[in-house]
């Protein structure tokens, strides 16, 4: 009894400071709102509600994937901000690649310029998806809950954590100036332990789970650091690094060099995170079902189980790497590339590295989790 209540207790602790980390992230660490000044020409996002369509020229683009192309005329009552109530007369240009027609009715988010002499136009900025995300959200975490259960519940507990850690501490302290792979490499422990004890409690399983990702991630880390200085790369060639480089000209001291790497720990963590859980749980059920069992025939047991995840879950990172970049792939492939100008391209390079160091993260941590079990699980 006093186990589970010290048990019981442990975990009240962490959802304490989950609930803490949620008020940091969201009310502490939001940059504040700068009033504008009247006599400054700003522009301003709110929504409006389309309430007529005065003319409309879109039609179908058979050049574009018979995407619509064109432009609207509308009438548009603001919902939000300091021109709530007014009926605006905005245009919505419509291309492939922006914005959509729309129709009375919709929900819409603008552009509102005022001007310096105090007038203001406005212009359709998007589709306002706003309730449309929510719908979807709210469909993943009914679903979550519907068939995890308890379990499910907790992982969401567990998937907020781990935004909150991204958006509210990664981030933020990355843009001070925080050294780029040791501050993702220690948000990423926090997130493990954290995460892994809300679902599995606080218990051998657990800590064995946690042990094996955190030397799983490491490794990752360490390989991509192997792998961008043989190849001479480093997060300077990652897309949109050259935004970010414009940062570090206005005196914002962000460490862009070790992006690629971090991207790497990052997105290794939840594979690895599901191994090292799977491997310990099972080792753990085998331990319990014959106690008789050494420490090497766990840890036999532990690499034969990890052996089965090998090839299902590498090949998954390296897809989902792959998929993310269709568009480009599809893209560099039409350009008919030679072997040697695509072999020396920045983009696969970028690629071998976030592929090969995932996979290798995922690979070390079976061996590295089967040790930690065999150890902490066996009776000899």
């Amino acid at each position: 009894m006093k186990k589970n209540a010290r048990k019981n207790f442990s975990l009240y602790i962490l959802y304490l400071a989950a609930l803490l980390l949620f008020i940091f992230t969201f009310f502490l660490v939001r940059p504040k709102e700068e009033g504008n000044l009247a006599a400054e020409e700003y522009a301003e996002y709110e929504t409006a509600t389309v309430t007529m369509i005065l003319s409309d020229s879109t039609e179908l683009d058979p050049h574009s994937d018979n995407s619509w192309r064109g432009e609207q005329l509308l009438l548009a009552e603001v919902t939000s901000g300091q021109y709530k109530g007014q009926t605006l007369q905005v245009s919505n240009y419509v291309g492939p690649l922006y914005s959509v027609p729309l129709k009375a009715g919709d929900s819409a988010v603008l552009i509102i310029s005022t001007y310096a002499d105090g007038t203001h136009t406005g212009t359709v900025y998007e589709f306002n998806r706003t309730l449309p995300l929510l719908i979807v959200i709210g469909l993943f975490m009914l679903a979550t809950i519907l068939i995890g259960g308890k379990t499910g519940a907790k992982s969401l507990l567990g998937l907020f954590i781990t935004l909150a850690c991204l958006f509210g501490i990664l981030i933020p302290a990355l843009m001070k100036g925080a050294p780029t792979l040791t501050t993702i490499f220690l948000v990423c422990a926090y997130i493990t332990i954290v995460t892994l004890a809300i679902l599995g409690g606080l218990q051998k399983k657990t800590v064995c789970a946690m042990l094996g990702t955190i030397s799983g991630t490491a490794a990752a880390l360490l390989f991509g650091l192997l792998a961008q200085s043989l190849l001479r790369m480093n997060g300077m060639r990652v897309n949109d690094a050259e935004a970010l480089l414009q940062l570090n000209q206005m005196g914002i001291p962000l460490g862009i060099k070790g992006l690629l790497v971090g991207g790497v720990v990052i997105s290794t963590l939840g594979a690895v995170m599901d191994v090292t859980m799977g491997i310990s749980s099972s080792l753990s059920e085998v331990s319990l079902a014959n106690p008789a069992l050494t420490r090497r025939d766990l840890f036999r047991s532990g690499m034969n189980i990890g052996r089965d995840m090998v090839g299902t879950m590498t090949n998954t990172l390296i897809l989902a790497l792959l998929g993310s970049d269709l568009v480009l792939i599809i893209y560099l492939y039409s350009l008919g590339l030679s072997s040697n100008q695509f072999i020396s391209s920045a983009y696969l390079s970028i690629e071998i590295i976030s592929s090969i160091s995932s996979s290798i993260g995922v690979i070390l941590s079976i061996p590295l989790t089967a040790i930690f079990s065999s150890i902490a699980l066996a009776k000899k």
